[in-house]
């Protein structure tokens, strides 16, 4: 069995604060800031690495991203991952959900037979949970997306998956590609000898001089969607805490209801 993990590196929650953006394109400024694995994609990674200790299969973790991604590859690899490669180029910069998927697929067809593909259900730098679905699409398999729990028997995948308001069980026939949330695992800690290996893996970079794939369909070029603004929205307001006794806060309460004009909304 084979399997593919596509991992993102986004920026570090904790760095959001020195996040630039350009203001040519409106595209996050990545040098310099402190990334991390997608925590989505380290569930996938995970699970990948729980289905190769049942079942035998081997690993392969793609990203699409700049050379400094090659730490999140790294790190995939420590996991227990068994290959990694890096899909790099500056004309794939700037790529919507839609040439990335794309991009993701014509490097997949390049690696050749797989069994399945896993990625986190989203991105925590977009939130669109567009691209597993879109890879799916260019490839032409199945797709089960929002997983919290799989089973593999033969050449069938059964999936437990998440809606609003209940779950939902699915399943397919492999090849498939699958999204999955946080609830499915627990990722594990890289142990030492994972990470010695890591750090002496040769990860290939494959570039379009070695996809050649369309110019008008990866990067800008290839992106119908466009970012016309990006902010940092304004914090909430900070609550009030009225002190005093029961009749006291009552008062007060009532006094900051007229003083706001609140009554006006129950008219």
């Amino acid at each position: 069995m084979h399997i593919i993990v596509c991992i993102k590196q986004v920026p570090d929650t904790e760095e959001l604060p020195r996040v630039r953006v350009n203001p040519e394109d409106n595209t996050i400024v990545r040098e310099g800031i402190k990334s991390i694995i997608n925590p989505f994609d380290e569930n996938a990674i995970e699970e990948a690495i729980r289905i190769k200790e049942k079942n035998s299969a081997v690993v392969t973790v793609i990203s699409m991203g700049p050379p400094q991604a090659k730490d999140a590859l790294r790190k995939a690899l420590a996991m227990g991952a068994d290959k990694a490669i890096l899909i790099s180029d500056p004309v794939f910069a700037g790529s919507d959900t839609l040439a990335t998927s794309f991009t993701l697929s014509e490097a997949i067809r390049k690696i050749g037979n797989f069994d399945l593909i896993l990625l986190g259900k989203q991105a925590i730098d977009g939130d669109t949970a567009q691209v597993g679905p879109g890879l799916a699409e260019w490839l032409g398999i199945p797709q089960v997306t929002y997983v919290r729990r799989l089973e593999i028997k033969d050449k069938l995948i059964k999936v437990e998956r998440v809606l609003e308001d209940c779950f939902e069980i699915v399943e397919v026939k492999l090849p498939a590609v699958v999204t999955v949330t946080k609830e499915i695992n627990e990722p594990r800690y890289p142990s030492l000898k994972g990470l010695l290996r890591a750090r002496k893996a040769e990860i290939p970079v494959w570039g379009n001089d070695y996809l050649g794939l369309p110019l008008d369909k990866v990067g800008l070029d290839g992106s119908p969607t466009r970012v016309t603004k990006v902010f940092v929205p304004e914090p909430p307001p900070k609550g009030k805490i009225i002190e005093g006794d029961l009749n006291q806060k009552v008062e007060k309460l009532i006094e900051e209801i007229k003083k706001r004009d609140l009554l006006k909304w129950l008219r």
